[in-house]
């Protein structure tokens, strides 16, 4: 190597360097093939259980129960979802018999969140947990605005049975750390059909 070094003049070097550089560079070059570029990206959880969520869009009709029964509140429920802001949010609002109430489902980078404008008048902010069911999407609180009583969206979980039946879970805390659970048994509307979800 000494001696072909010597035979060069020195303003060939960089050229030499270079020619013997390539066989190191061919790994590389492989590694970016058109069909290795051409693989998409493995989806996140979170966009897994959002397209789920999305396919829930239409209207939804059915029961309440609750544990400690609440009077109140146990009896028909109606249930709309729609895809909003160009199928980047979904609109989820309850409606059972007073003004609707408005929860927003989004992706916050590959965070799936869920923010409800409680008629409390505070909004919890929760956040998807990783679920080994793809039926199965479950939120847990992470922080709100607002005042916490008398009570705050603690927990959410929301389970797909078949495309025209679904249930969801609604889990409050109340003063002193007590909880009331709402479970909806929702049956897509008749005029409901599968609408589109702006994916």
């Amino acid at each position: 190597m000494t001696n072909l070094l010597r035979s060069f003049p020195l303003k060939s070097l960089p050229l030499l360097l270079s020619v013997g550089m390539l066989p190191l560079c061919r790994p590389a070059l492989a590694q970016s093939s058109p069909a290795a570029q051409n693989l998409a990206p493995a989806e996140s959880d979170g966009q897994i259980s959002f397209a789920a969520l999305k396919s829930l869009a239409g209207a939804w009709t059915g029961l309440v129960t609750t544990d400690p029964p609440d009077p109140d509140i146990n009896g028909p429920i109606q249930v709309t979802m729609q895809a909003a802001s160009g199928g980047n949010a979904l609109l989820h609002e309850i409606a059972s018999g007073g003004m609707p109430e408005p929860t927003l489902i989004y992706l916050d980078g590959d965070r799936l969140t869920l923010i409800h404008y409680c008629d409390a008048g505070n909004r919890p902010r929760l956040v998807a947990r990783k679920s080994p069911d793809p039926k199965t999407v479950e939120f847990d609180f992470v922080d709100i605005s607002g005042d916490t009583m008398p009570l705050y969206l603690n927990h959410v979980v929301f389970t797909i049975v078949d495309a025209d039946h679904h249930t969801e879970d609604w889990t409050f805390m109340l003063a002193g750390g007590k909880l009331l659970h709402a479970h909806f048994a929702l049956k897509r509307a008749k005029e409901s059909a599968v609408s589109p979800a702006g994916n």
